[in-house]
C-alpha cells in the first residue's frame, strides 16, 4: 500500500496513511513507523519526477563527483525543487549499477508511474529524464569468465522475457529431474556439492534445506533474498534481468526439496527493469503450469510472491528481510532462533541469496560429486566476481574458486588507463581492502579468511593511484551511519562516533594525537563487533580498518617523523 502511495502521488500524505489505517485496521502509529523507516518512501511534499544520483564509491571513482557539479551547476543544488516545483534530485547510496558508473534512478509518479535506471549517466541524461523524456536503456552487462561460463551461460544469448527462448537452452531439465530424485535425493546432492551461500555468511546450503525439510512445524516458507544493496554489488541484478526463468526454476527445485508452498522474492526497490523482467517470468510459469496448484503435474504446489523492498540495506539481513516482508520495519530480530526454526511468520524458512540458487540448476544436473570438484577443497563451484572501480573493463566475471585476485583483475583488463593500482575493496562495503602485495591472493572462502579479507558479495572495486581513499572511507562511515536501523545501540551510536573520528582525522583536526584518534577507532570497532544485534554493525567498521592497519591512510605523525 506505501508503495502505491508513494507511486501515485510522490509522497505518502498523512490523509493518505490515516486512510491506509482505517482499510487495513492497523494503527497510525505503527504506520508512520514503517513508512519513515525506508528511504524511498517520502513523507513530506515532494515534486512528481525525482532523480536519484549516486554518489558512492563505485561512482565516486568513475565519475559520480563530476555528474554532482554539473547537476549542481544546470539544476540547482540536491535536495531542492526546481522553481515551478516539478521536479527535484537527490544523491543516492549505490544504485546497484556499479559496472555501469556513474548512475541515477528516476522515479516519476502518477497514474502511469514509472522508474528509469540510468547507467553511464550524464547531466543531459538526468535532466532530460526529469523533463518526462524516457532514457535509452543502458548498455548490456559485459559478462566473461575464466573458463567456460556456468552460471551466466545463458546471459546473452536467451531471451530473458520468452518462456521458450528458456526451455530451448535447457531450462527446467533440471526441475524435471529433481522430481526423478525426490526431495532427499535432491537435498543429498546439494549437501554433497559442499555449495556454501553465496550472500556473504557462507553457510552450508545443504545443512539449511535438510534443517527446514525435517521441521514438523507446517508450513514452511521459502525466501529469495534478492536485496542486494552491498555497495558495489550487482550480480544479482544482471541474472535476474537477463535469466529470471533461471531464478524460479531454481527456487521451485528449493521448494519442492524442502516442502515448502510458498515462496517470496523481495527484490530492492532501485531494480525497476529487474521487477518487470521477473514479474514476466512469474506470470509465464504459472501460465505453463510451471508455479501454481500442480506444478508440471507432479502433484505439488508451489507459489511465488514477489515483493519490493524500499531502500533499505539493512533488509538484506535475512531477519530484517523477514519482518520487511510481514509489513514492519526492517529490524532484525535477535538469534536464536534461526530462520530454519522461526523465520517468516514465525515458521520454518529456507533463506537464500540469487547466486545460491542459481547453483543448484547445475548441482541437479551434474551431481553433487561433480559439482564439489570445481574450485577448491572448502569452496566448491565457481563464483561471480563484481569487477568495478577504477578498472579497464567493469562488469560481471565468473570464475572457479581459487583463482587470484591478479588473475581475476587481469580478465577485466586491468587497473584502468594502465595506471598504479593503489588498493581493492573485497566484498564490498562491508569488506576489506587490500594492497597491491596481495595480487596472489587466492580468491575462496578459505584464503581470504586466513588473510583477515572476506569475499563477501564477490566485490572487487580497485583504486588507483589518482584516488584518494580519505573521501572514501568517510563516504562509507556515512553509508553506514545512514543505513543504522538504530534498533540496537553499539550500532547506533557507533558508526556515529565512528563517522565523527574520521572526519576529525580527515581535517587533521584530531581530538589528542592522531594515534590516540586510532585508538579510540580502534575500541568503537571492537565495541560494534562484539555487541551488534546484526552484521551491519558487527562489519561497519572492517573496510576502515582495514584501510587503517594495511594501507596506512591515516598514518599518525610521530610514525611518519
Amino acid at each position: 500500500m506505501l508503495h502505491e502511495l508513494q507511486g501515485r502521488i510522490g509522497w505518502i500524505s498523512e490523509p493518505a496513511l490515516g486512510y491506509v489505517c482505517r482499510r487495513l485496521t492497523i494503527p497510525p502509529a505503527e504506520a508512520y513507523g514503517v513508512a519513515s523507516f525506508y528511504a524511498l518512501f517520502a513523507l513530506e511534499p515532494r515534486p512528481a519526477r525525482v532523480a536519484h544520483v549516486c554518489t558512492d564509491i563505485a561512482c565516486m571513482c568513475r565519475g559520480g563527483a563530476q555528474l554532482v557539479e554539473q547537476l549542481e551547476r544546470t539544476v540547482g543544488p540536491a535536495g531542492q525543487a526546481s522553481p515551478d516545483g516539478t521536479t527535484l534530485w537527490l544523491e543516492s547510496p549505490c544504485l546497484g549499477l556499479c559496472e555501469q558508473a556513474p548512475a541515477a534512478l528516476v522515479t516519476i509518479s502518477g497514474e502511469a508511474a514509472r522508474d528509469h535506471a540510468i547507467g553511464s549517466a550524464s547531466a543531459d541524461d538526468v535532466v532530460a529524464a526529469l523533463a518526462g523524456a524516457t532514457p535509452a536503456p543502458y548498455a548490456p552487462a559485459r559478462v566473461e569468465g575464466a573458463g567456460a561460463l556456468r552460471l551466466l551461460r545463458r546471459i546473452g544469448r536467451v531471451d530473458p522475457t520468452s518462456i521458450d527462448s528458456y526451455r530451448n537452452a535447457g531450462g527446467y531439465a533440471a526441475l524435471r529431474r529433481a522430481l526423478e530424485l525426490g526431495p532427499a535425493g535432491v537435498i543429498r546432492e546439494v549437501t554433497e556439492s559442499k555449495l556454501m551461500g553465496r550472500g556473504g555468511a557462507a553457510f552450508p546450503t545443504g545443512r539449511k534445506w535438510d534443517a527446514v525439510a525435517r521441521n514438523p512445524v507446517r508450513p514452511h516458507y521459502l525466501v529469495c533474498n534478492a536485496d542486494e544493496s552491498e555497495p558495489g554489488t550487482f550480480k544479482d541484478r544482471i541474472v535476474i534481468e537477463d535469466d529470471p526463468f533461471a531464478l524460479l526454476e531454481a527456487l521451485t527445485i528449493a521448494a519442492y526439496a524442502t516442502g515448502s508452498e510458498q515462496g517470496y522474492i523481495y527484490l530492492r526497490g532501485e531494480y525497476p527493469l529487474a521487477w518487470q523482467r521477473l514479474t514476466n517470468a512469474i506470470e509465464h510459469a504459472y501460465a505453463r503450469g510451471l508455479l501454481g496448484d500442480d506444478v508440471m503435474g507432479a502433484g505439488f504446489r508451489f507459489d511465488i510472491e514477489l515483493r519490493k523492498g524500499a531502500g533499505a540495506y539493512i533488509c538484506g539481513e535475512e531477519t530484517a528481510l523477514f519482518n520487511s516482508i510481514e509489513g514492519y520495519r526492517g529490524e532484525p530480530r535477535n538469534k536464536p532462533p534461526f530462520p530454519v526454526d522461526v523465520g517468516l511468520f514465525a515458521k520454518p524458512t529456507v533463506v537464500n541469496n540469487v547466486e545460491s540458487l542459481i547453483n543448484v540448476l547445475d548441482i541437479v544436473l551434474e551431481g553433487g560429486e561433480s559439482f564439489a570438484r570445481i574450485g577448491t577443497e572448502e569452496s566448491t563451484g565457481t563464483r561471480l566476481l563484481c569487477l568495478s572501480g577504477c578498472v579497464e573493463r567493469p562488469g560481471l566475471y565468473e570464475a572457479p574458486f581459487g583463482i587470484t585476485l591478479g588473475r581475476a583483475i587481469e580478465l577485466a583488463g586491468g587497473v584502468s588507463a594502465g595506471r598504479e593500482l593503489k588498493a581493492v575493496l573485497l566484498g564490498g562495503a562491508a569488506g576489506g581492502f587490500v594492497g597491491p602485495d596481495m595480487l596472489d591472493l587466492e580468491l575462496s572462502f578459505e584464503a581470504t579468511r586466513a588473510a583477515g579479507a572476506t569475499l563477501g558479495s564477490g566485490v572487487v572495486m580497485l583504486f588507483d593511484d589518482t584516488v584518494d581513499l580519505v573521501p572514501v572511507l568517510l563516504r562509507i562511515a556515512a553509508f553506514f551511519r545512514d543505513e543504522s536501523c538504530g534498533q540496537c545501540v553499539p550500532c547506533r551510536v557507533g558508526t556515529v562516533r565512528q563517522q565523527e573520528a574520521l572526519l576529525r582525522l580527515a581535517s587533521d583536526r584530531p581530538r589528542g594525537s592522531t594515534r590516540d584518534e586510532l585508538a579510540l577507532l580502534a575500541e568503537i570497532a571492537q565495541a560494534m563487533r562484539d555487541a551488534s544485534i546484526c552484521g551491519l554493525g558487527q562489519t561497519a567498521a572492517s573496510a576502515i580498518e582495514s584501510a587503517i592497519t594495511k594501507l596506512a591512510v591515516f598514518e599518525p605523525q610521530e610514525a611518519a617523523s
